[in-house]
């Protein structure tokens, strides 16, 4: 992913303190976040930062929440709205956990829209199971109150690839993508990047000995849209368990994140999880291998 740094005369430097700590760009220029305010933004010189626009269709779900925290912690991305669909959770029910996370975050400014509630064609089977009641590890957050966006999942989406060119980081099941590419599949020239958490390869599965949970739960929506990127010519990135089993979230990893900074929010979210982490080797950082420079901790 590509990170742009423009300087516009007029920004504001309060909008920028919420970027956090540094990262390392695709550019190979390791900077801290703080430095480039510091020496930039507080003089009153310019500053604005052109991050990747993205929406991140997901499922939470215990390991989706995680990784919208490292993507809204992320100074390459920029997160245009949240889109829930049923997976580890009702689609309506990921809504509220997402609104919690954001809450947690200080980002309530990000939109969420809710998305289909049941696969294609076979019947829904959540995985509560392993990811709590509340789908959150039965951690219990109190309810974020607030309406949502009135608008479903697939016609925001389907309405904002009309007007602009984005990236989709898909975590869950493929059931509001197959919908939308499906309506208009000339809708996918505007997508400029698909990365897909599902899937395995040379790997056990989750929900089988050989099925990865989200292409599982919705097999035909994932058939629909790797079907219609194919014969658009578009690729999609897939992240298989095989990529995120590369690191896993242990209690020692835990523990060094929590030594790292104690005001990890992060952190102090997974310590509240962290039976239920010892109990699953399935829930493990999204972001591995080539995407490494997202852990930001």
């Amino acid at each position: 992913m590509k990170c742009f740094i423009n300087f516009i005369t007029g920004s504001k430097p309060s909008q920028y303190k919420k970027l956090g700590h540094a990262g390392i760009f695709r550019s190979s220029i390791p900077f801290s976040v703080e430095d480039f305010y510091k020496n930039h933004l507080e003089e009153g010189k310019v500053g604005s930062f052109f991050m990747r626009k993205i929406i991140i269709d997901c499922d939470p779900g215990i390991d989706d929440a995680l990784a919208i925290m490292l993507a809204a912690n992320s100074p390459e991305l920029d997160i245009l709205a949240i889109t829930t669909v049923s997976g580890n959770v009702p689609s309506d029910m990921g809504a509220a956990n997402a609104r919690k996370v954001l809450k947690q975050l200080g980002r309530m400014d990000i939109p969420i829209y809710i998305g289909e509630e049941v696969p294609l064609r076979e019947e829904y089977i959540d995985a509560m199971d392993t990811h709590g009641m509340d789908g959150l590890g039965e951690s219990f957050f109190p309810e974020v109150e607030g309406e949502y966006e009135k608008k479903n999942a697939v016609d925001f989406l389907t309405e904002l690839l009309e007007r602009e060119k984005i990236s989709i980081i898909a975590l869950g099941p493929m059931t509001n993508l197959a919908k939308v590419f499906s309506r208009k599949p000339e809708l996918i020239t505007n997508v400029e990047e698909m990365v897909s958490m599902g899937g395995s390869f040379k790997s056990h599965g989750n929900c089988s000995p050989v099925a990865e949970y989200n292409y599982w739960c919705d097999p035909d929506a994932v058939a629909v849209v790797y079907d219609l990127f194919a014969k658009a010519g578009s690729k999609i990135h897939m992240i298989g368990l095989d990529v995120t089993r590369e690191i896993v979230l242990t209690p020692n990893r835990l523990e060094y994140m929590c030594a790292i900074s104690s005001a990890n929010i992060c952190a102090a979210w997974i310590r509240r999880w962290e039976n239920l982490f010892v109990r699953s080797q399935d829930f493990i950082w999204i972001f591995t291998g080539n995407r490494r420079e997202l852990l930001v901790v």
